[in-house]
């Protein structure tokens, strides 16, 4: 399948280190992006918050407290007490556009958590020129659209739940509304122990042009069931493991 954005003009299937592989819980860290960098990733998994003050830092939880020495949330505090904040006691929060400039052949895939963060990261995109090396996610339909609309299609964006459920209806043959413009569906393997990707799932995205990247798959039985079911992505914190699979059926880039 030809890829619909540049950001997907890669040898599939990608493989995606979920916050730089999250497994030795120093996640989302400039230090987890280059152990990544180093066994041969090029495309990570990042969250982003904007701070008090507006700085985008690259983070998962909306608050401090599961994983770093500090407390609070992000949105109410400055860049100033952020940074200061240590991920498994040792690490510091990076900010996006510290990870874009350390990274420069590296390819993003950023979920939104917060409205907050919208038009900094857009922001952040036009200024660094990085439309081919973004594609911007969100659990929030209403959020990514709102992205799409401002950015247009130079942003490749994915589908949120909303667009997800659009994609598994119409998989049944059921007619469901889909956002245009979407280059992915980026989806668990289950939901509330529900199947969401099986090969009726995978092919009807390819039908519409749109590749399937599932998250968090750390199992070697489990990415090799994916892969037979032609998925074009697998997001894992345990990036040694997606390595050595993707190794032994010859298709790691």
């Amino acid at each position: 399948m030809n890829p619909s954005h540049p950001y997907l003009d890669h040898p599939a299937p990608i493989a995606f280190a979920h916050r730089g592989g999250a497994a030795d819980g120093v996640e989302n860290t400039a230090t987890a992006f280059r152990r990544a960098s180093e066994a041969g990733y090029r495309y990570f998994e990042t969250d982003v918050h904007t701070t008090a003050d507006g700085r985008l830092v690259a983070f998962h939880d909306a608050t401090l407290d599961r994983v770093t020495d500090a407390r609070g949330r992000i949105s109410e505090l400055p860049w100033r007490e952020v940074r200061r904040a240590r991920v498994g006691g040792s690490e510091p929060l990076p900010l996006l556009e510290e990870l874009l400039e350390e990274f420069p052949e590296a390819r993003w895939n950023v979920d939104l958590k917060a409205e907050s963060a919208l038009e900094p990261l857009l922001g952040l995109i036009r200024r660094t020129d990085a439309w081919d090396r973004v594609c911007v996610g969100s659990f929030s339909e209403a959020r990514v659209a709102r992205a799409h609309r401002l950015a247009g299609p130079r942003l490749a964006t994915s589908y949120g739940v909303r667009g997800v459920l659009g994609l598994r209806l119409r998989s049944y043959g059921i007619s469901a509304a889909l956002r245009a413009g979407a280059v992915c569906a980026q989806v668990p393997e289950r939901q509330g122990g529900i199947p969401v990707v099986d090969a009726r799932f995978v092919s009807t995205a390819h039908a519409l042009g749109l590749q399937v990247h599932v998250w968090t798959v750390n199992e070697p039985e489990r990415m090799a069931a994916l892969l037979d079911l032609g998925v074009d992505g697998i997001m894992t914190d345990h990036i040694e493991t997606l390595r050595t699979v993707l190794s032994e059926r010859g298709a790691w880039s």
